[in-house]
């Protein structure tokens, strides 16, 4: 267990005004309230933050930081408060402490809600202040040092949180040897038997091509120096994780890498850079395509360097890095490097924004997760927008976007504001149109072609790749379903309304609101809209408000064929429906009321209708019902016609495993063997294809709709998001009526479809 005295001569190795008294009284302080508190290794836990505190003088930090490393778990772990800290080591090591500490899980109903919500109180102190970030970060790597104790179960789980969030969080802040680390270690935990093989490949290379290493560094040094550049040459291996992801990105063998071997250049200045490519360039032969500058561009977490992979000795290839001793210094020690406290200075956060543009995107992008996110969201859009490499896109006039590799047009027009990202309709990708599935390269320039009329679709969520535009698409579906819902609950009042010839002022409205559990009008016709509110309490809080008379509506309908006021339809016995609480004024829509029984026919919509699914029934005169599920863009028309609109709900006692048909379309693209790759997700959802259609609608890409039968709703979502995970398919989604009346034709009548005969199967 490091002393005191240690702990001190490693803060003065860097900084000679280190405060002593400080340093002690924290050791003191910790070393008490953790007592006699063990590790799951059997060690004292006051030997945890030590090493942390150790961690943070080899990022050569300032006297507060070693101090939160000290007290980092003493508010969570031991009896220590808030206020204690603040009072006896001041209110700024004491704020930084308490973002350290875990929120209460008292209210917290799962695993997940509370990763979700710790993360939240993380990031919001990160954004404060950066180093809550590096004392979190250091405490993540010594407990992922001494993991080998933990339980299996906890190991994998906390190995696949660091790979999730704390490995690429550091990469974010550029922080690349702590990041290597931290992945490294969670891939032995999570995948060993892949570690093993690259490890074992490593040695192999290393032993196999020792003096092709030599030979390598020392002709460069040689040559370098001959043309007047003083450089150091630093042979590395890549880290097992970078292998891994690697291999599966090419999907290839790892017998098929040839460049694991990498050297580092470092010279003194960034036009010595440029030198030591020329010369690179003259004396061995370059990869085509392995060059990148990232000094002309740095990514977004400061890193710069030449990157170049040459042909070296021995056919060998070697990938090579050139940077300057301060470019070195950040590409190893990341927002560390910037000198951001010195001499027990307090933090200066405007600087270090100027001096960070990784810490300054970082509060920037903190400030748009943490704003009104749901919990189930924020995890989902946290690894999408901070855990991501990323690509560099230019606008016609040349402004910089910055987006995470895979990103795609529609990323691109919400990175530039949410209202052009809405009304995208189209793209320009160096001048030409692509489709918006196309995924962007570094360099590419993108126009935006705009439609102000147009709303984003559901299906825009299988293609965006940053959590901003995914955020931004789920706000505008949730707002268009609403305003929906909202139309089709007016719809039903308006019918009532006009029924009994009455009018509802503002003050009764919200009595109306009120006295059914709502607070406004609006989330009435929504909660109605929904179904949430049925027309049969509706009719009778409106009676009572208007001191009317309730009238219903006689049937001739056998007392057998009702249950809670639904009557069974007998041309299915699949379907139920409820006399109408009122009904427009239009002729044709009374006319329709007036035969409606029993045995009336049904007709579904050509999109199919599943188990879950909410149904309406429009019924027009002499016409079979037609049964819609709610979300079908068909009742959109429908909203302003003069048809009678019929609660419709399924009856499926007994009949609760059978199929249903449905229709899916997606957009594929056009290359061998992506039908069989269609077959194989849907076959492994235990679903089946009934037809197919296919057209082509660019060289590209073909349309593809499918009829499928599924058990139910649950099941039809299993499909839809695994065939969204599959690679090369876009516009995943349930067809529309136009799509859908391509391949079928769904009519309940008894007579014409079978699908839904009770003797099938």
């Amino acid at each position: 267990m490091m002393r005191q005295y240690e702990l001190v001569e490693r803060v003065q190795a860097y900084n000679p005004n280190v405060d002593e008294q400080l340093l002690n009284k924290a050791y003191v302080y910790a070393m008490q309230k953790h007592g006699s508190q063990k590790r799951a290794s059997g060690d004292p836990y006051f030997n945890h933050p030590l090493e942390v505190a150790a961690i943070l003088t080899e990022l050569k930090l300032d006297d507060a930081s070693i101090v939160v490393g000290l007290l980092h778990d003493t508010i969570e772990d031991t009896d220590a408060t808030r206020a204690e800290i603040d009072q006896l080591f001041g209110a700024e090591i004491g704020a930084i402490v308490d973002g350290l500490t875990k929120i209460e899980r008292l209210n917290l109903v799962s695993r997940e809600e509370a990763q979700a919500e710790n993360l939240r109180k993380l990031l919001l102190a990160i954004s404060q202040d950066v180093r809550v970030l590096l004392v979190k970060l250091a405490d993540r790597l010594h407990n992922m040092r001494t993991l080998q104790y933990m339980p299996p179960e906890k190991r994998t789980r906390i190995a696949q949180e660091t790979m999730d969030i704390y490995a690429p969080l550091a990469g974010r802040m550029g922080m690349q040897d702590m990041r290597s680390e931290l992945e490294d270690i969670s891939f032995k935990i999570l995948q060993p038997e892949h570690y093993q093989a690259i490890v074992a490949r490593l040695d192999e290379m290393q032993a196999t091509y020792r003096e092709t290493i030599a030979t390598i560094s020392t002709e460069l040094s040689e040559r370098l120096s001959a043309e007047g550049i003083t450089a150091r040459v630093k042979a590395r291996v890549k880290s097992p994780f970078s292998i891994f992801n690697k291999i599966e990105r090419k999907s290839i063998a790892l017998e098929q890498l040839s460049d694991m071997i990498g050297f580092r250049v470092i010279v003194g200045s960034t036009d010595e850079c440029y030198h030591t490519l020329g010369v690179v360039h003259t004396k061995w032969k370059v990869v085509p395509g392995r060059f990148k500058d990232y000094i002309s561009v740095p990514k977004h977490n400061d890193y710069q360097s030449i990157h170049t992979t040459i042909v070296g000795p021995g056919r060998q290839r070697a990938e090579l890095q050139i940077r300057t001793e301060e470019m070195d210094r950040i590409a190893e020690f990341g927002i560390a490097a910037h000198a951001l406290y010195k001499d027990g200075a307090s933090a200066d956060l405007s600087r270090i924004e100027n001096e960070s543009h990784a810490y300054g995107s970082l509060r920037s992008t903190i400030a748009h997760l943490t704003a009104g996110n749901s919990t189930e969201d924020f995890l989902e859009y946290t690894k999408l927008e901070l855990f991501q490499d990323q690509v560099f896109c230019f606008t016609p006039r040349g402004r910089l976007i910055a987006l995470p590799r895979g990103a795609t047009p529609i990323d691109f027009a919400y990175a530039l504001h949410t209202d052009i990202g809405d009304t995208t309709v189209g793209a320009k990708i160096n001048g030409a149109i692509l489709p918006l599935v196309t995924q962007l390269r570094s360099g590419d320039e993108v126009e935006i072609i705009r439609d102000h009329n147009h709303m984003p679709p559901i299906n825009w969520l299988g293609i965006a790749a940053t959590g901003k535009a995914r955020a931004a698409i789920r706000r505008a579906v949730r707002h268009a379903a609403t305003q929906r819902t909202f139309a089709l609950g007016e719809h039903v009042l308006n019918m009532m309304l006009e029924r009994e010839g009455v009018m509802l002022d503002d003050t009764e409205a919200k009595t109306l609101a009120e006295a059914l559990g709502m607070a406004s009008r609006r989330d009435l016709l929504i909660a109605v809209g929904e179904g949430k509110i049925g027309a049969e309490p509706l009719a009778t809080e409106l009676a009572s408000i208007k001191g009317l008379r309730k009238r219903r509506r006689k049937l001739d309908l056998p007392v057998a064929d009702t249950a809670d006021g639904w009557f069974a339809l007998r041309s299915t016995d699949l379907f139920r429906f409820r006399v109408p609480g009122g009904q427009r004024s239009g002729p044709h829509a009374k006319a329709a009321l007036s035969q409606l029984d029993f045995h009336i026919g049904v007709t579904v919509s050509a999109e199919g209708v599943v188990p879950g699914d909410r149904l309406v029934g429009i019924l027009q005169p002499d016409q079979p019902m037609q049964i819609y599920p709610i979300h079908s863009e068909a009742l959109i028309d429908l909203h302003d016609s003069d048809v009678a609109w019929v609660d419709v709900r399924w009856n499926l006692a007994g009949r609760e495993d059978r199929p249903y048909a449905t229709v899916i379309s997606m957009e594929s693209v056009n290359k061998p063997g992506s039908l069989a790759q269609i077959s194989a997700a849907i076959a492994a959802c235990d679903a089946n294809i009934n037809n197919l259609v296919m057209r082509m609608i660019s060289p590209d890409f073909h349309q593809m709709i499918f009829e499928i039968e599924v058990r139910d709703l649950a099941q039809l979502t299993d499909v839809l998001a695994t065939l969204k995970r599959s690679p090369g398919l876009s516009a995943v989604q349930r067809a529309g009526v136009r799509e859908a009346s391509m391949i079928s034709t769904l009519e309940w009548d008894g007579k014409v479809d079978k699908r839904f005969n009770d003797d099938k199967r």
